[in-house]
């Protein structure tokens, strides 16, 4: 299928957050719909390509997947990127849409200088495109997790240190809901 891939600003803030509540609604319920829907939102109104950037698929002018990257900030000089959340609208899912968002992503930091992409998810899929489990004890996550066989990583510039600590997400992340 053919996709363009481009990058999204708080002027997609509608259809990045009725993108991200619909998909999530259809798999995993309302409930689960709303709260990501709600971060989708919080999400997209501070896109500003520093701390918080998104990246959207469009086939035909219409947005069909679109991956949130914020910054996770360390203890240590490492800089590290957090892929989270990555919806693709349900009709176009089991396509290969995400994996190409994802692959762009991982091209786009690659050459940007970042050291290390975690994302938190189904280690199934993301494994797809060379995400691994990783030690909560070498790389915490800024709060617990309720299922820490999804906390995912992936080094794309230089080896991770022994130790990561002092793990620091965007504001909207911080609640615990989401872990």
């Amino acid at each position: 299928m053919k996709i363009k891939i481009r990058d999204l600003s708080a002027y997609n803030h509608v259809e990045i957050t009725h993108l991200f509540k619909n998909t999530f609604e259809a798999s995993e319920g309302e409930i689960e719909g709303k709260i990501i829907g709600n971060l989708a939102s919080e999400l997209s109104s501070v896109i500003d390509s520093s701390n918080v950037s998104c990246v959207g698929a469009f086939h035909q002018d219409s947005l069909i997947g679109a991956a949130f990257i914020t910054t996770l900030r360390f203890d240590q000089d490492f800089n590290v990127q957090m892929l989270a959340p990555v919806a693709v609208a349900t009709d176009f899912q089991r396509k290969g849409v995400g994996q190409q968002l994802i692959t762009e992503v991982i091209e786009r930091l690659t050459k940007k200088g970042v050291d290390m992409l975690i994302t938190y998810g189904d280690p199934n899929y993301y494994s797809k495109v060379g995400f691994s489990g990783l030690d909560v004890k070498g790389v915490p996550a800024p709060l617990p997790l309720s299922m820490p066989i999804g906390w995912l990583g992936q080094t794309l510039n230089r080896s991770k240190p022994a130790q990561l600590t002092g793990p620091r997400c965007v504001k909207q992340f911080e609640n615990p809901n989401l872990w």
